[in-house]
């Protein structure tokens, strides 16, 4: 297939020549976005803005050269597309050696296909060459930069059409033939004795900085004098390295802000490691810190399989540490609260609420559930919609079950990696079984994921490195685990949650409606960090908890859940309907998507509000909540689903209480965004500071858990 009858991925209508699209990364990408929205390649320019500020806030996309490539992946765009524009004003984009003037927008759609993202790969690694980005400077009219950019990718598409890989569009390609031959000598180092390196380059969207980062230290090692041969897991095809490459290699090089994929493979060799835009920023640095670890016999190493974190986390302190493990539990613990959550609630819509009784709280207790000794030939007296809903609700009790067991396994995973999981879900029963709950889960995953992080450290012998992550880490971190737990914590942890359990059984009237408040003040304070993280784990975890005689756990995941909803929605109130003269266009146009998002209770639909304005719109969202949770708190609103806003209406108890609560807290927050607005002013150079620092400060959420809250 020729180049010419490939998709075009840019045409003159998405490039822009000597514009001043702004003071901040999030005013030129609202803008471009809007160009790829009106040329029909989007639906929705506010929701791709909203998706790429959210990227850009996670970590900034600006590269050396004066260049920056803000990128997302977006459910609102139509096919992959590139949008140009070279700013007259120059704009930071956190780049370590100054401003941007170029600025590439790739916006991809959630299910782009390999071939697209392979050309995307393609332009990005074209960033980092001089020639190429004076040529976009130089470039006179639109339609030059759509041809540089058509000449760039179009042998890629060629190649891409015909399903052969380019053995010589971009210098990462030349190292893939390069460890092929290499890999033949078996080990062999030939005639020479220089330095030879592996790595691995990773982004969250695998599109760009993968592929420039890849680059930059295949050209840094060169000017070293040394090997480098680097694996790029991202969204194009994987094509691993070789394994008699990664034998004979000196050093490994870890440029990544995700999990390595397979990361045993390199158990034991000397590691480099930081984040995906060190690479781009800083690959002669990286390289040369690789040399010196190679020599040096006590440099840090990849444990035996087991994670040490090295990969961006060298600078944070415990703290930091300790919240990361613990989100991602609470991220891998959710899907199994939520459908666990949900089948029960299925199963009380179509069997009544009745069946808990029949059948044990939960779905737990097993010991009358007679659903097994019936078939569709042999119905129980209730019916066909009996049957079903009894089976949906012993699903759901068995998926709760997993709750604590997942949860422990996965903070040891965050801690250890896999090594940790096993150790981990043993640990998590053990709390069950001990009657130490969610508390005893959390503490027997923190024991188990350091206990394999301890043992994947111990130097051993080159031929016992293979059995430490699937036998010898798992055995012992459980046995350390476990063993603590059914000895010695077990018994007074579980003592804590009893006392936890019937305090909060207790509360009522005042009571109450203080912790309904409390609950909707945090769940509005960061729209998603770790404030309304704490508080949303809290209410997920006591569902497992909830039964037919102790609603607490339900009534405050529905005063949670109730109360996140209530952001968006205010803000969709306000801009849309209340005060629209008081909002950009963007804005407004975010407010009507944030009907949607705010019914179905994901937060983000507030975010872009708050990046842009954060002193006025913070509080007033959280005045807003914290009535909500106080209004549901009091009238005993339940919820047997963990996510799903208003579309979840028949897991809620008192459906019409818990409408009210939120049209409350909504108009508030609405009214008071409003007067704020309205009385509250700033200057234009505050408010653009403010904009810009809420971009990064306010917008952190790229590592947020599946369930956006």
């Amino acid at each position: 297939m020729s180049a010419d009858s490939s998709p075009r991925l840019i045409s003159a209508q998405l490039v822009g020549l000597d514009e001043d699209l702004g003071a901040t990364s999030t005013d030129v990408i609202r803008v471009l976005a809007d160009r790829v929205a009106a040329s029909g390649r989007a639906a929705d320019g506010a929701a791709l803005a909203a998706d790429a500020i959210k990227r850009e806030a996670s970590v900034g996309t600006g590269v050396p050269g004066g260049i920056a490539i803000p990128h997302a992946r977006s459910s609102s765009v139509a096919e992959p597309t590139l949008a140009f524009s070279r700013l007259a004003r120059k704009v930071p984009f956190g780049a370590p050696d100054g401003d941007a003037d170029i600025v590439f927008m790739i916006a991809v759609p959630e299910g782009a296909d390999k071939d697209h993202l392979t050309v995307l790969s393609t332009l990005a690694r074209a960033l980092i060459r001089e020639d190429f980005t004076a040529a976009l400077r130089a470039a006179t009219t639109p339609d030059e930069i759509v041809q540089l950019v058509d000449h760039e990718v179009s042998g890629e598409v060629a190649e891409a059409c015909v399903g052969k890989a380019s053995s010589a569009s971009s210098p990462t390609a030349a190292t893939a033939s390069a460890s092929a031959s290499a890999s033949a000598a078996t080990g062999a180092t030939a005639a020479t004795d220089r330095k030879v390196f592996v790595g691995v380059t990773a982004c969250p969207t695998g599109i760009a900085h993968t592929y420039m980062a890849a680059d930059a230290l295949v050209a840094a090692a060169q000017r070293a004098g040394a090997e480098m041969h680097v694996e790029t897991q991202g969204s194009s095809q994987v094509e691993p390295l070789d394994p008699a490459l990664i034998a004979r290699a000196d050093a490994v090089v870890f440029a990544v802000d995700v999990d390595v994929r397979d990361r045993g493979r390199f158990a034991g060799k000397p590691l480099v490691s930081g984040p995906v835009k060190r690479g781009v920023d800083e690959p002669d640095k990286m390289i040369a810190e690789a040399i010196r670890a190679s020599d040096d016999p006590n440099a840090a190493r990849v444990q035996g399989g087991a994670a040490t974190t090295e990969t961006n986390t060298k600078n944070e302190h415990f703290g930091q540490s300790l919240k990361r493990w613990l989100l991602t539990g609470v991220s891998y613990m959710i899907p199994f609260v939520a459908g666990g959550g949900l089948l029960i609630a299925l199963g009380f819509l179509l069997a009544g609420y009745g069946i808990a009784l029949q059948h044990g709280d939960s779905g737990q207790n097993n010991a009358v559930f007679t659903l097994t000794n019936y078939t569709l030939l042999n119905l129980p007296p209730q019916g066909l919609g009996y049957y079903l809903g009894a089976a949906a609700f012993q699903i759901g009790g068995i998926s709760l079950g997993f709750l604590v067991a997942a949860l422990a396994g996965y903070i040891a995973y965050a801690m250890a990696d896999r090594p940790g999981i096993a150790p981990g879900f043993v640990a998590g029963s053990v709390a069950v079984f001990m009657n130490a709950g969610f508390l005893g889960g959390l503490v027997g995953g923190l024991i188990a994921g350091a206990a394999a992080y301890w043992i994947g450290r111990i130097p051993v012998w080159r031929w016992l490195r293979g059995l430490m992550p699937v036998v010898i880490i798992p055995l012992f971190a459980s046995i350390i685990a476990s063993g603590l737990l059914l000895l010695v914590l077990g018994g007074p942890i579980a003592w804590l949650m009893t006392q936890l359990t019937e305090f909060l059984n207790s509360l009522s009237g005042a009571s109450a409606i203080l912790l309904g408040i409390i609950l909707g003040l945090m769940m509005a304070f960061d729209l998603g960090g770790p404030v309304n993280k704490v508080a949303y784990a809290f209410a997920v975890a006591g569902l497992g908890a909830g039964t037919a005689t102790n609603v607490v756990p339900f009534e405050i995941m529905a005063a949670v859940m109730a109360a996140g909803m209530v952001p968006p929605l205010a803000l969709a109130l306000a801009s849309t309907v209340l005060y629209r003269k008081g909002f950009t266009k963007p804005e407004r146009e975010n407010g009507k998507a944030a009907w949607l998002l705010g019914a179905s209770f994901i937060s983000e639909g507030a975010i872009p509000f708050a990046a842009a304005d954060p002193l006025r719109v913070i509080p007033a969202s959280m005045v807003g909540a914290a009535v909500t949770g106080a209004i549901s708190m009091a009238a005993g609103v339940t919820s047997r689903a963990p996510h799903g806003g208003i579309f979840v209406f028949f897991a809620i108890g008192d459906v019409a209480m818990f409408i009210v609560a939120i049209l409350a807290g909504t108009v508030v927050s609405a009214l008071v965004l409003v007067a704020l607005k309205k009385w509250v002013r700033r200057t234009p150079a505050a408010d653009a500071a403010a904009g810009d620092e809420a971009a990064v400060a306010g917008e952190t959420v790229g590592q947020r858990a599946p369930v956006a809250v």
